[in-house]
């Protein structure tokens, strides 16, 4: 198994000087206060591309031979591998193949097209990365061209490494903790084995979500295991399999693995943009989210959060603010069954609901016979302790309901 060094990572940033943005390594004034502590944040989302992964990438393809770059490239990537593949290729004058998730949001493909030019064609299949991966692999042995790994190779998570010698180079004193999402783990593979080369101190604290934790599973299990079962909502750490390396590196490097619910990653994007104006896609704020985690730890100290990518599609934006009411708790969706009386309905407006209350749906689930149906009802809340007294104030007037909001299988029925 080939590992890498902190060598490989200085050669990395050499070959990619010219071609890379230095990004950004900005100390952010409002998470520095919340948490009582330095807090950097490493700009990625600032990246030519928009996320880290044309470093590991462009680094891959550089290397190539002669007759593999004449032969072609192939890639699997639900969004920010394949942007990355895409730019190298034209800058590169190599010719890919991309295949994609059916599923990646009409952004990322539109921007893989972009920077690819004449030099890609996208082939979209399957509903996850892993669907797309085992496709790009057989299409990939019948062209006899060469795979560009999103993580899982020695060169690309030297390129990936070069953003943990960046960090290192523009902090003043060694950082005390590195925090930074988890996908396949090439980003914390090459962070990590920069940052303990040069900081054996730092801690390297890896983040993923908590409906697709494949490196935790892995390390739990002492090697790679393949999740039955993920939430693709993290789309750019939602990966069923782990790499071989990337986790086998990970197994000596990392300090620990926080794992954070979808909903929290929500609330943590709609805060970074409202508080800072920064545009960040769910894996990129898997490291902020998780500061939450280790308040008492990182009190008094300097911490890094890698920022790994920006591209969020703005029609998602909807789903991420209703996603984060959920998890605060200011959200509920209830099935409720009015009594069969006239004025039931303004009766729970006027006595059940609390004064800030909303209503934001109401539908009821037969389309004949409405009044004597059930209704799906959702209500919003200005603050989550008006729930326990909304709930007593139902019982009270005897109203029969079923809520749902945490009921896996009706919620998705039903919502």
């Amino acid at each position: 198994m080939h590992t890498v060094r902190v060598e490989d990572i200085v050669v990395a940033n050499h070959a990619l000087k010219d071609v890379v943005e230095k990004t950004p390594l900005q100390k952010n004034k409002g998470l520095s206060e919340r948490y009582g502590c330095n807090v950097y944040l490493k700009r990625e989302d600032l990246q030519i591309v928009r996320s880290f992964k044309i470093r590991g990438a462009y680094h891959f393809m550089r290397n190539l031979s002669t007759m593999e770059r004449e032969r072609g490239v192939v890639c699997a990537s639900a969004g920010n591998h394949a942007q990355g593949v895409a730019y190298s290729c034209n800058h590169l004058q190599i010719k890919g193949t991309i295949f994609m998730p059916a599923t990646t949001p009409r952004q990322k493909i539109s921007q893989v097209k972009l920077f690819g030019g004449s030099y890609v064609e996208v082939v979209l299949i399957g509903d996850t990365f892993d669907d797309s991966f085992a496709e790009a692999m057989k299409y990939c042995i019948q062209e006899d061209r060469t795979f560009v790994h999103p993580f899982d190779d020695p060169l690309v998570v030297a390129g990936q490494g070069t953003v943990g010698l960046e960090i290192m180079n523009d902090l003043e004193e060694p950082a005390d903790f590195v925090f930074m999402s988890i996908g396949g783990g090439g980003l914390a593979a090459g962070v990590g084995t920069y940052v303990k080369g040069i900081s054996p101190n730092t801690q390297i604290i890896g983040v993923e979500p908590a409906g697709a934790a494949s490196m935790q599973a892995a390390l739990e299990q002492n090697d790679v295991v393949t999740l039955d079962e993920i939430d693709k909502f993290v789309d750019g750490a939602a990966v069923k399999q782990v790499g071989q390396l990337t986790m086998s590196i990970c197994q000596e490097l990392l300090d620990d693995i926080v794992l954070v619910p979808e909903g929290k990653v929500c609330t943590t994007i709609l805060e970074l943009y409202n508080s800072n104006a920064i545009v960040v896609e769910p894996a990129g704020a898997l490291s902020i989210a998780a500061l939450d985690y280790y308040r008492d730890q990182i009190a008094g100290k300097n911490v890094v959060c890698v920022i790994s990518g920006g591209n969020n599609d703005i029609d998602r934006m909807q789903e991420i603010k209703e996603r984060s009411l959920l998890h605060e708790g200011l959200k509920h969706y209830f099935v409720i069954n009015f009594p069969q009386r006239a004025g039931a309905l303004r009766e729970f407006m006027e006595k059940v609901l609390g004064p800030h209350d909303d209503i934001t749906r109401f539908e009821y689930t037969k389309k004949n016979n409405k009044e004597n149906g059930p209704a799906l009802v959702g209500i919003e809340m200005k603050c989550k302790d008006d729930y326990q007294p909304l709930v007593s104030r139902m019982k009270q007037h005897g109203i029969r309901y079923v809520e749902i909001t945490h009921d896996p299988y009706l919620f998705n029925l039903l919502i």
